[in-house]
């Protein structure tokens, strides 16, 4: 689920300005390796591909269907190990990470159902887990989009 939050926050706002840590190649290559991947462009353009889908699925501005031109000939092979049952995954090894964030994705829809949501401060492009009891979580960071939120409210009430 790491990775998942990773890939759609890859492209912050930061003083207004839209980042992409995908972006540029050195960048891209970094992120992807510290996520498990090789870094190759083919992996680089499929992760910002996955990532734009994703964010579009999750904003709710699209259906989970515009990810199936990404998992055909994707699949999962059961195999019996002295550990138990495993699920190995076969796909080209460029699509390996962004297969990967696909199912991370499904398994937070299947165990959490809508709490994998964007941000509710609109000048802010990320998105958040919502782990709490109560379901209620609407900012990516309290001390940051939270903060800003309540000092508005505040503003305006005080005027």
């Amino acid at each position: 689920m790491d990775t998942l939050l990773d890939l759609l926050n890859s492209r912050p706002l930061v003083n207004g300005e839209e980042q992409d840590a995908l972006g540029d190649l050195d960048g891209g290559r970094r992120w992807a390796r510290e996520h498990g991947g090789d870094g190759s462009l083919a992996e680089l353009a499929l992760l910002r591909e996955t990532r734009d889908i994703l964010r579009d699925i999750v904003r709710g501005d699209s259906s989970p269907a515009a990810l199936s031109p990404l998992l055909e000939g994707v699949h999962q092979i059961p195999e019996i190990t002295s550990d138990g049952l495993q699920w190995t995954l076969r796909t080209p090894p460029h699509a390996r990470l962004a297969i990967e964030v696909v199912l991370a994705w499904a398994a937070t829809e299947k165990q959490l159902p809508g709490r994998l949501r964007p941000c509710a401060n609109d000048e802010c492009q990320l998105f958040l887990l919502d782990r709490s009891r109560a379901n209620r979580a609407r900012w990516c960071s309290m001390a940051v989009c939270g903060n800003r939120e309540k000092a508005r409210r505040h503003y305006k009430r005080t005027r």
